[in-house]
């Protein structure tokens, strides 16, 4: 055997093979992103044509050119029967400073001054809402940034499910968040195939303390198979009875969403 070769094989070998060592420990995770959920709350189909029309013809086409995609725009399943009916916009986004300036941005585009002039410059009388809600949610460690479902299904039969945990105290709250993260509940819903779209704690929002996240399904059917399949699951099972997580959810709101046709999602 020529030793030398050898050695100087072997050398080049633990130099590729450090290398690659190297670059698969220094690849960085994805930093945690953030997330603007806009609701629009309305009474009446006028309003939801303007709000429609705003959010297809000016506002979506606006924030694409801003850099900004995988932008959700949904509708309750309810909004038939609801005297409150709403419409949801979750706008993923880099960083608070996206949210702090994008008015600005906006208030620059003329193509979508004109696009959106119906319903920006809609008067006191005939407004196209009857209120609007902004929250800011910073994501999850485990999920840190927004995922686009895997649905095959009809837009229209869909279920987006938006939930919101509220906790009694900040304390509270921490521990249902750190139950999702260091307790994996996050890993859960993935093993059970919950497409989730995104986890994230409220910054700033009308219901604090709370966090937000929302999973997708097929159809109604497919959400209550899932959500049967996660009750009897015995992971599950074990991590809500542990002592340390107890009482950390003092309310919980569920909406059923569909996405709207021109949604990115």
């Amino acid at each position: 055997m020529n030793w030398r070769l050898f050695c100087s094989c072997s050398g080049v070998l633990l130099v590729i093979t450090t290398f690659f060592l190297l670059s698969w420990s220094s690849e960085k995770k994805p930093e945690q992103g953030f997330y603007q959920l806009t609701i629009y709350h309305f009474n009446t189909a006028d309003q939801e044509k303007v709000i429609d029309k705003y959010l297809q013809d000016a506002l979506l086409p606006a924030l694409h050119k801003a850099g900004l995609k995988n932008i959700g725009i949904f509708k309750n399943h309810g909004n038939d029967t609801l005297a409150d009916k709403t419409m949801y916009v979750l706008v993923p986004i880099k960083s608070i400073d996206v949210s702090a300036t994008l008015t600005e941005k906006l208030d620059a585009d003329k193509e979508y001054l004109a696009a959106g002039a119906e319903y920006l410059n809609a008067t006191y009388s005939a407004p196209p809402y009857q209120r609007m809600e902004k929250i800011l949610l910073k994501a999850f460690p485990l999920a840190p940034v927004l995922q686009t479902p895997k649905l095959k299904g009809a837009r229209n039969e869909r279920v987006y499910e938006l939930r919101s945990y509220e906790g009694a105290t900040e304390k509270l709250y921490k521990n249902k968040v750190q139950m999702f993260n260091e307790g994996d509940e996050v890993g859960l819903f993935k093993r059970l195939n919950f497409n989730s779209i995104f986890y994230g704690e409220v910054i700033s929002g009308s219901k604090m303390p709370n966090l937000m996240y929302m999973t997708s399904f097929e159809n109604k059917s497919d959400r209550d198979i899932h959500w049967k399949i996660f009750g009897d699951d015995p992971y599950w099972k074990k991590l809500v009875a542990m002592p340390e997580y107890q009482h950390n959810v003092s309310h919980v709101d569920i909406s059923f969403l569909y996405p709207t046709g021109y949604s990115d999602f």
